[in-house]
């Protein structure tokens, strides 16, 4: 009986440990989710994932939404037993569409190293996005064919270099210039081909818009908290069309070929040197370097503003962020912990950060980075230079207040056909204003 006690509590302790460790490793054993929103950057993150797991054991599944889609594949994704433990969300928009499954993280690690607390997407109940990256967008242009150009001995214009460039005036009788004497630079084009087919459009519908967006806001004083913005006139629609018709007047693509352009097309343009400008943002360096048989050196790719005659004399670049990472409160409890300690790990552990500023290019709002833990690319520098350039106003990303996808959508359509002549600028004008207001009140 004594050796059937013992051995029975024996059996019984090894149950209880047993029970211990498996509880154990269910705990760290959780998977997290990222669905992430930029297909240029899906391999990167697909490297992060390996490297991630051989430090802590914790799989890591990335899944990458195509341009263009996220927000359906968001709505599909979530509706599954694979649903993210990590998304993004654009905004107060974004939030207002996906509350009921954003998390409070208020008091969260990651939430803690946010540089500025106004950077965080917050209501009075909490916090629920975390802003991961600060991005800048303009006319990326090649130095080297734009020195090339001044230095020739005929030229008309009396400015000496690209930096001299200060209003739309400038950058039409440079471009308008440039394309006469293409063949004298070795071009195809001023300007790489304005990517208009469907779902590639985001360059123009969005990004572009953004600029007579946010003037018109800010001469109105309109609250972009408040319904206000349900009203859009499209007051500065000539001078949209001024710079987009510039675009396509000097181009590598003719305007009627538009329709079957990508960005990616684009960018392969300007790195292999068939033009001397394409209008993207910082993330577009790693497009442009990946190219085989770029010709563009590290040391010429630089950044203008898009001016458009509305406010030159002291434009800078579109700078801001429509990025926020939120945590899917629906998904189990053991997942959004690791979720949380996976996002700490990327902003603040040395391979995290080695991914963020080196291979995503990232400019970070956590104070986990120091002065010299800043992207390498040229890109990323020209970003940060324009936001410490003295007397120079940044247009904030209002485009995150736009009323829909379907609103930019529309907005692509009608510039593929004004660019492809079956449309008038006044239509295309008209049907913005109404189907702001259409969307809007949805």
């Amino acid at each position: 009986m004594k050796k059937l006690s013992i051995l029975l509590v024996i059996a019984l302790l090894f149950s209880f440990l047993s029970g211990c460790c498996q509880r154990d490793t269910t705990e760290t054993s959780a998977t997290v989710r990222l669905l992430n929103f930029k297909p240029e950057i899906a391999s990167v993150y697909e490297r992060i994932a390996k490297d991630y797991e051989n430090e802590t054991g914790v799989k890591l599944v990335v899944e990458t939404a195509a341009a263009n889609t996220y927000e359906s594949t968001l709505t599909a994704k979530m509706a599954t037993n694979e649903a993210p433990t990590i998304f993004q969300i654009n905004g107060p928009r974004g939030y207002a569409n996906w509350k009921d499954y954003c998390k409070n993280l208020e008091n969260s690690t990651i939430a803690d190293i946010v540089t500025d607390d106004d950077l965080l997407l917050k209501t009075d109940e909490g916090v629920f996005g975390i802003p991961y990256v600060v991005e800048g967008y303009g006319i990326i242009y090649n130095d080297a064919i734009m020195r090339k150009f001044f230095a020739l001995p005929d030229k008309k214009t009396n400015l000496a270099s690209a930096e001299e460039i200060k209003s739309f005036e400038d950058l039409k009788e440079v471009v308008e210039e440039m394309t006469k004497r293409k063949k004298d630079l070795g071009i195809e084009g001023v300007f790489a081909s304005t990517s208009l087919k469907p779902g590639e459009d985001w360059r123009w519908q969005t990004h572009l818009l953004n600029v007579p967006v946010h003037y018109e806001f800010d001469k109105n004083d309109i609250d972009l908290e408040t319904d206000e913005v349900n009203n859009f006139n499209f007051e500065f629609a000539e001078n949209y069309r001024k710079l987009f018709d510039l675009y396509l007047n000097n181009s590598v693509t003719d305007k009627k070929m538009l329709g079957s352009k990508i960005t990616g097309d684009s960018m392969a343009e300007f790195a292999l040197g068939k033009c001397a400008m394409v209008q993207n943002g910082n993330w577009g360096y790693s497009q442009i370097k990946e190219v085989g048989g770029n010709v563009v050196g590290e040391e010429d790719v630089k950044m203008m503003p898009l001016y458009m005659g509305i406010n030159d004399e002291n434009q800078g670049l579109c700078i801001g962020t429509e990025g926020y990472l939120a945590i899917n409160k629906r998904a189990d409890e053991n997942a959004q912990k690791a979720s949380e300690d996976f996002l700490y790990w990327l902003f603040s552990s040395e391979t995290g950060k080695r991914y963020v500023t080196e291979e995503l290019g990232f400019i970070t709002p956590f104070n986990t980075f120091s002065n010299d833990e800043t992207p390498d690319d040229p890109l990323a520098k020209e970003v940060v230079r324009w936001m410490n350039m003295e007397g120079t106003h940044t247009v904030p990303w209002d485009f995150v207040i736009f009323p829909s996808q379907v609103f930019k959508n529309n907005m692509g359509s009608n510039l593929l056909m004004y660019a492809q002549g079956t449309k008038n600028w006044t239509d295309v004008r008209d049907a913005a204003v109404k189907d702001w207001k259409t969307e809007s009140n949805r």
